[in-house]
């Protein structure tokens, strides 16, 4: 496929992007896979529906040997286990030629965004600091770990 002006601005935004700003990106893009596989099933175009699975099992897979198990200690455990929960769901929509699983794992992904959406705003203000405490839940340890680039690029 030719080189695009689409493609040009994509790869602007993952070299400018911090880490949480790439998951969001990486999460973006499985979304987009599964409304794919999703309208591929219903046209009943089984080639472009596996490819469609294989590119958000292939971004999931990212995201597993992305996290910083060190750092992000259960909280990078537990996304462990959603992430391999929602590969073992999209093999189950390939083989069974189902919309259900693919609606679960789009649902499971857009918590997920708005959940990154979140950290990412709490990050925004430079000067302010990542809140704590009970009020700011278990995303805040995940803001407050992913500031820096240093170390892994995905990191958190």
């Amino acid at each position: 496929m030719p080189y695009t002006a689409h493609d040009a601005y994509l790869e602007s935004r993952i070299e400018s992007a911090g880490p949480v700003q790439l998951i969001r990106l990486l999460h973006q893009g499985a979304v987009a896979a599964v409304r794919d596989a999703r309208r591929h099933l219903a046209a009943g175009d089984i080639a472009a529906r596996s490819r469609a699975i294989s590119k958000t099992f292939d971004i999931l897979t990212e995201l597993v040997t992305s996290l910083d198990r060190q750092r992000g200690g259960e909280i990078a455990a537990q996304l462990e286990q959603l992430y391999d929960y929602m590969q073992r769901r999209l093999i189950q929509a390939n083989a069974g030629q189902t919309d259900e699983p693919l609606a679960e794992v789009l649902s499971l992904l857009a918590t997920l965004s708005e959940a990154w959406e979140g950290v990412e705003a709490q990050q925004k203000p430079a000067a302010m600091p990542v809140a704590a405490g009970p009020a700011a839940g278990p995303w805040a340890a995940v803001a407050a770990e992913s500031g820096s680039a240093a170390g892994h690029a995905w990191s958190f």
